[in-house]
Formats: C-alpha cells, sequence, structure tokens
C-alpha cells in the first residue's frame, strides 16, 4: 500500500454535505461509468433543486428524459418519499455508527450495501469502510497482492484488516490507482 500512496500522492476527499443529494447522487450514478453518471446527474440536477419536495414532483417520464431508467426514477423518487414522511431521518444519520447507517438507508428502495457505503464514505466521511463488493476495490487489491485476477470478498476483506481503522483511505487510494491506471 505504501508504494501505492506513494505513486498517487496526496488525495484530498471533498464530502457532499447534503445527504438527499449525496444518496440521489448514489442512486443516479450506480452501475455506470463515472463520465456517465456525471451527464445524467447534470441534467438531473438541472431540472431543479435537488430537494425531496422538487424531485417528488417529476413525472418519471421526465426523469427518464434526463437519462435515469425506469428503475432509477422510482427509487429516486422513494428517497424523496421517505425523506419527507420522515421514515428515514436524514439530519440523524450522522449521529448512527456505521452499520446503523447501513440498516436505515437500504431500507430505501434501490439502495443496497454497497450504496450504502459509498454515502458512509463520500457524505459522511467515515474512515473505516471497506466495501468488499466493490469489483474496482477488489481487483486494484488483487493487484496490489500480485494476483493475476480480483480478490474475492473474503481475501479483501482479510487484506482491509490491515487498513483498519482507515480502510476508506485505502480504498480511495486504490480508485485512484485504477482511475490513473497504476492498478489494473
Amino acid at each position: 500500500m505504501a508504494s501505492l500512496i506513494g505513486l498517487v500522492g496526496t488525495i484530498k476527499l471533498e464530502l457532499t454535505d447534503d445527504p438527499f443529494i449525496s444518496l440521489s447522487r448514489a442512486i443516479v450514478g450506480q452501475q455506470l461509468s463515472v463520465k456517465a453518471a456525471a451527464t445524467i446527474w447534470g441534467r438531473f440536477a438541472a431540472l431543479g433543486p435537488v430537494e425531496p419536495e422538487v424531485v417528488l414532483a417529476h413525472e418519471t417520464d421526465l426523469l427518464r428524459s434526463v437519462g435515469l431508467s425506469r428503475a432509477k426514477a422510482t427509487y429516486v423518487q422513494d428517497l424523496a418519499r421517505h425523506a419527507l414522511i420522515g421514515e428515514l431521518g436524514l439530519e440523524r444519520l450522522q449521529a448512527l455508527d456505521d452499520e446503523g447507517v447501513i440498516q436505515d438507508v437500504t431500507r430505501v428502495k434501490g439502495i443496497g450495501r454497497w450504496t450504502a457505503e459509498m454515502f458512509l464514505i463520500f457524505s459522511l466521511g467515515r474512515p473505516d469502510v471497506l466495501a468488499v463488493d466493490d469489483l474496482g476495490l477488489r481487483r486494484a487489491a488483487g493487484w496490489l497482492v500480485g494476483c493475476s485476477g480480483p480478490l474475492d470478498s473474503t481475501e479483501l476483506a482479510a487484506l482491509g484488516a490491515a487498513w483498519s481503522p482507515y480502510c476508506s483511505v485505502a480504498s480511495l487510494y486504490l480508485w485512484k490507482g485504477l482511475d490513473r491506471g497504476i492498478a489494473s
């Protein structure tokens, strides 16, 4: 890991302060390239303020017209409903431990463990999150330890034990290593 950190250099993580925006963005970006996700997010955000009331007011066809699949349109609206009726207390998430946040946000349709883990890292700034099912992390970790392919989830979890309590930092370096073509 030290050699990867040396190759990548300093990473600055800018958190998304608004939990509704962060979770909405995570839903929009699921299973898309970073570039495609950014394009669709830009179109989605241009529809109006990314706020629960506004998102719920949009028709599904309008959401689809900016590039959201029917499923993702349903998911962001379910998130908005949960936020509006108080089933998902966005303002209290920061006070929960990591597993508590995961349990809370995964009650929203379309938010699974991986999305919750991304929320923990990129919105709440939690330092010890390792998304063991993330294929990019598994690929980069396999490269890091000299394997010809990705590690499986169990192997990544075992490797990640050495990075605790800074698994999020290790994840950021592994992802950046992939982005820069250092790790393969």
